[in-house]
């Protein structure tokens, strides 16, 4: 059998930052337009921001002005109007940036997720058996939302940290060339501290996604096997268990966030340094403008002073938050990665281009060997005869390879060695949709989609009328219990088919593959999960169902294959005996112990 999933997630360090934002952005070319609008509506919002701040150096000189009150009252007034004029205009252009945004990132997200579903689709089985279905998941949940966030808002906002940053700049040169270089001097100690807070923050924000991704996939794997955990009472097991990874992720995400948490508190001790400074530097100069003891490129006028020390403090804020901002980028990198980790995995390989119509069911399986893993061979020189129309059953030991069989005639997995054929022609010369429509298969784990009783049969072939899924009913023996549910084909299956037993749950999955006219039918102990009288009822809608079908069964009861044309044991993954029913209980071997061994069971 397949590896079992293993609990832990992908560890592997995250690869080329540039080569993932360039990757992230291609998500938003069809979007240049509404973000090149929304940039400029970023422009006019930090303009107006700017223009308003500077609005009050002549509010305050005016206030002191010596000047009648009236004319101080007209002035002011004046100056109110425009300044409110100002922030209304910028508050209308970040309302529009903010409505641009939204739609922008949702948008990528709907690429993102939509590329990311369509990529699972193609990948191979083993993807899905040696990675935690939690750990998928959380790719789509907990990674998608976090490049939305950085899509959503951290752009905007660093673009709008960097022009603020710049025209506060400006402006502060305007308003006094000295404080400004004051200004300029506690700049670079605050954009190093900013980077290397974020650079040491980036691992630890990798961390924090893999650990959440292990601790979604427990949760997974917990809650659907809630009931086997019950009957064995394992409740506290599985709480300390999670306690740990639980506690794990606690400790990893204090470390990500203290690190990220970090760069605020790092950043307003220097601007309280910076403002300080300034504050003190305006004070003097103020002082000796007054005294007319400096010249113009000093010079300072209360207004100038104040508006000057508001600048300093918005000069550090966008420093602060463009230095925030990077742990939200840094945190949807890492999760951009892991996205992108499983858009970049192989899909299934795609050589045949030979479409199959009519075929007979003629299948070979000559000389195979294959092991789900390079250093360990499950099937070893493995060979199998079915004719059209014929019933192949494998039988043997938990392990011994039945299963692997059919996965390798369907493809869920490449051979190491050997061939496998259908009516001549190699599975890998087969377009693989073309292989897998003409093959019909029950696994013994069944699974049923939300939706109605007639949509979940009809699963077997979309195009099939309302006739022919009740007419596969009929042939499942499916029907008898159907039409007494509350209404009947309408009614709707809750949660993987819940409000129905195990056994009806099978017999919908058989109802499937009678519907799909499939030539080659596998049976991968497909009654192992109803009872016997249900499962005498399934074996005469099966015969009707294998009819001119070549069948493969795998079976747990050997009573359900005496009738088999050829029956094939199977002992670590060689088949050590083939031949009828008749034949292998006269040879009184492996398959005469298994057989008789069952009957004294039952």
């Amino acid at each position: 059998m397949p590896p079992m999933n293993s609990r832990r997630a992908d560890t592997r360090k995250p690869k080329n930052t540039k080569a993932t934002i360039k990757r992230l952005m291609s998500y938003l070319n069809e979007d240049k337009l509404r973000i090149g609008i929304a940039f400029v509506c970023v422009l006019v919002s930090a303009a107006s921001n700017l223009a308003g701040s500077y609005m009050l150096r002549p509010i305050i000189n005016n206030l002191v002005a010596d000047v009648s009150a009236a004319e101080r009252i007209s002035v002011l007034v004046v100056n109110l109007v425009k300044m409110a004029s100002i922030y209304a205009a910028g508050v209308l252009a970040s309302f529009l940036q903010a409505r641009i945004m939204i739609g922008v990132s949702q948008r990528a997200l709907l690429k993102i997720r939509g590329d990311l579903f369509e990529k699972l689709q193609k990948l191979p089985v083993r993807f899905f058996d040696t990675n935690n279905t939690g750990d998928i998941m959380s790719r789509f949940t907990n990674d998608v939302d976090t490049i939305g966030e950085m899509l959503n808002s951290t752009l905007v906002q660093i673009f709008q940290g960097v022009v603020s940053l710049i025209g506060t700049l400006a402006l502060m040169f305007y308003t006094n060339f000295w404080l400004s270089i004051v200004t300029i001097v506690i700049a670079p100690i605050m954009a190093k501290i900013g980077t290397t807070i974020a650079s040491r923050s980036r691992k630890k924000f990798v961390n924090q996604q893999i650990e959440l991704g292990r601790v979604n996939a427990y949760i997974e794997e917990i809650v659907t096997g809630q009931k086997v955990v019950k009957v064995f009472c394992h409740e506290q097991k599985v709480m300390d268990d999670f306690d740990g990874l639980n506690n794990t992720l606690r400790e990893t995400q204090i470390k990500a966030q203290f690190a990220g948490g970090m760069m605020g508190p790092s950043m307003n001790a220097m601007s309280q340094v910076n403002y300080t400074l300034t504050a003190g530097v305006g004070s003097i100069l103020v002082i000796l403008s007054r005294l007319g003891r400096i010249g113009s490129l000093s010079a300072l006028d209360i207004g100038g002073l104040t508006v000057f020390v508001n600048f300093s403090r918005q000069f550090s804020r966008p420093i602060n938050e463009l230095a925030q901002q990077l742990t939200v980028v840094m945190s949807a990198l890492a999760g951009a990665e892991r996205v992108f980790d499983v858009m970049d995995r192989e899909p299934e390989s795609e050589k045949g281009d030979i479409v199959l119509s009519n075929i007979k069911g003629d299948v070979i399986v000559d000389d195979v060997t294959f092991g789900y893993n390079p250093d360990k061979t499950i099937l070893k020189n493995v060979s199998i005869y079915a004719h059209p129309g014929q019933k192949i059953a494998l039988v043997g030991s938990t392990g011994a390879g039945k299963t692997t069989i059919t996965n390798l005639i369907t493809r869920f997995y490449d051979i190491n060695s050997g061939k496998i054929t259908i009516d001549g022609h190699d599975i890998y010369d087969i377009d693989r949709s073309s292989l897998r429509e003409n093959i019909a298969v029950v696994l013994q784990d069944t699974h049923l989609f939300t939706g109605t009783v007639m949509d979940n049969i009809r699963y077997g072939r979309l195009d099939a009328t309302d006739a022919e899924v009740r007419q596969a009913a009929l042939t499942s023996n499916a029907h008898s219990f159907i039409r007494h549910l509350p209404d009947g084909y309408d009614t709707v299956l809750e949660g993987d088919g819940s409000n129905l037993s195990q056994g009806q749950r099978q017999l919908l999955n058989i109802a499937r593959a009678a519907l799909s006219k499939a030539p080659i039918l596998v049976l991968d102990e497909a009654t192992s999960s109803v009872d016997t009288r249900t499962e005498r009822d399934i074996n005469k809608g099966m015969d009707t169902l294998m009819e001119n079908r070549t069948t493969f069964v795998i079976a747990h009861r050997l009573s359900t294959i005496r009738n088999a044309d050829a029956i094939m044991v199977l002992e670590n993954g060689e088949i050590i005996e083939r031949g009828s029913h008749e034949e292998l209980m006269k040879l009184k071997g492996r398959y005469y112990e298994l057989y008789t061994g069952l009957k004294e069971l039952d």
